[in-house]
């Protein structure tokens, strides 16, 4: 079997799981919600088609003509307007849920233009990064000319994201997306070493200065020291130890995980999913699996992501163009660094920052935009086989 198909059918693997699961966790939200028990499920089905349509639609484009690169412009520029015009948007087509506006809802239909902006930013990185940097580990001074364009266009669009749309999530995947694929394209590891301690100095400078978010991460930490500071020395242990309780959601998440044990309590008999996790379908979809299927169950899932991810690393790998190679690359990164975000969340190894699970938690705009930049990596791996 070529890598292409592993990587499809891979692609429908996680799509039936998700649907599977997405029907068992969803059965007690769409009830609250006064809709039919499946409802969730048969919309997620509905996601999963058009995305594999998608997928298999764009695999199947010629990748020595330009026309996709046109369809991958047009997600880059229509997705960034749409981001940019979302604040602005009436409430009748952008409801403000929590204090912001995340989603394009129309006929039924809602739409979260930053799922599609992420795919993009790869595709604009890709053509530009190699354009800029001209050879392999260039010298900071010389990196730090070419990428601060970069910097500050990146900065002004994450900062946009975190007050528009109060998703620092989004911007920590968008701002390490960008140091990993300048690091791909040959920039100084050492500059990429020092932006990455000036993006975390920033986090915490926002956190410090947020009370909503330093309560959270008192929160998140007040179950995490528990881990960590028994390795400690004590006079550390007791400077950094902190009298707070574990998060609602956080510790039942833990306790669902618990509850599933090795092999899980089977699948539609999970006890979590009855009102103790309200977004078991979406952000804690790990939780509720690990509860029906176990540990066991979670480890098969999480192989499939590291098997979906080598795949398509491999095909940049064995492309000539050093373009295709960063795209490839970036989607592979999109995939891996939200399903281990994700994932460290669930059992509070970090702050839980609602980044959905590709191809997984429940959504169309996640499942469609991924499928598609799975898509455009099928696509280029034409060009592997030609040798090109």
């Amino acid at each position: 079997m070529n890598t292409s198909c592993r990587i499809f059918y891979m692609c429908i693997v996680l799509m039936s799981i998700s649907i599977v699961f997405v029907g068992s966790l969803s059965f007690f939200v769409a009830l609250r919600y006064d809709q039919s028990p499946y409802s969730f499920m048969f919309k997620q089905a509905a996601f999963c088609i058009v995305g594999l349509v998608l997928m298999f639609a764009i695999s199947k484009l010629n990748p020595e003509k330009n026309g996709y690169k046109v369809i991958l412009w047009c997600i880059f520029v229509i997705s960034f307007f749409a981001c940019l015009l979302l604040p602005l948007a009436p409430e009748s087509i952008s409801a403000n849920v929590n204090g912001a506006k995340r989603w394009y809802r129309v006929g039924g239909i809602s739409l979260a233009p930053i799922e599609f902006f992420k795919i993009g930013i790869v595709f604009f990185l890709s053509v530009s990064f190699p354009r800029r940097i001209k050879q392999s580990g260039e010298k900071m001074k010389e990196s730090f000319k070419i990428l601060l364009p970069y910097f500050i266009i990146m900065g002004l669009v994450t900062v946009f994201i975190y007050i528009s749309q109060n998703d620092i999530g989004q911007c920590i995947v968008l701002l390490s997306l960008m140091c990993f694929l300048a690091i791909l394209a040959g920039s100084s590891k050492k500059l990429m070493f020092l932006l990455g301690t000036f993006i975390i100095c920033c986090l915490i400078l926002v956190i410090i200065f947020h009370p909503t978010r330093a309560h959270r991460v008192l929160e998140w930490w007040a179950g995490a020291q528990n881990l960590i500071l028994p390795v400690l020395p004590d006079f550390v242990a007791n400077a950094f130890k902190v009298e707070y309780s574990t998060p609602y959601q956080i510790n039942h998440s833990l306790n669902a995980i618990a509850n599933g044990g090795l092999f899980g309590q089977g699948i539609g008999l999970g006890v979590f999913k009855l009102g103790f996790l309200s977004e078991v379908h979406t952000d804690f979809i790990l939780s509720g699996i690990a509860e029906e299927i176990g540990v066991v169950g979670f480890v098969i899932i999480g192989t499939i992501y590291a098997l979906l991810t080598i795949n398509i690393f491999k095909v940049g790998a064995f492309l000539k163009d050093k373009r295709d190679y960063i795209f490839c690359s970036g989607i592979a990164y999109l995939i891996i660094s939200s399903f281990l975000m994700n994932a460290f969340g669930i059992i509070s190894v970090i702050p839980l920052k609602g980044i959905a699970v590709p191809l997984l938690s429940y959504g169309g705009s996640s499942m469609i935009s991924m499928s598609m930049g799975i898509g455009f990596v099928l696509m280029l791996n034409k060009k592997s086989k030609k040798g090109e």
